[in-house]
């Protein structure tokens, strides 16, 4: 069983979008933690897209990547610049780190179908990626 860390700024928003999304394409073949440098809660946006494509990540916290200090991780996967220039230390072994800045949803304004089509996109692009990397590891 691989442990695998998303990580964000706030764990609120791209990271819990891909938490859910790696607790379907792992298969139960992976344990998935997601945090940030910060906890911002969970956000709306993000549990509406999500359950538009069948997922509900409803019961997910936004958690601190200090909670997890103890777990050694295989891959740690920061969607983010700031979480990934920003990090700190975290001590797993032989942890893979890979990067992707995905779009921040949450900074939009506008109507709610500029909203609604923000958070569309970002769902979009993690869920491609991440079938990508669940395929090439798994």
């Amino acid at each position: 069983m691989k442990n695998i860390l998303v990580l964000c700024t706030g764990n609120s928003c791209r990271s819990q979008m891909a938490h859910g999304y790696l607790n379907i394409l792992t298969q139960e073949k992976a344990t998935i933690y997601s945090a940030g440098i910060e906890t911002h809660g969970l956000n709306p946006g993000a549990v509406a897209i999500m359950g538009e494509d069948g997922i509900d990540i409803t019961s997910h916290t936004s958690n601190h990547v200090d909670e997890y200090a103890h777990v050694d991780f295989d891959y740690i996967i920061t969607v983010c610049d700031h979480a990934n220039e920003n990090c700190p230390f975290i001590p797993s072994k032989n942890a893979e780190r890979l990067h992707h800045n995905f779009f921040d949803p949450s900074k939009v304004t506008g109507s709610e179908t500029e909203k609604h089509a923000a958070f569309l996109k970002a769902r979009n692009e993690i869920k491609s990626y991440l079938e990508v990397f669940v395929k090439e590891r798994f």
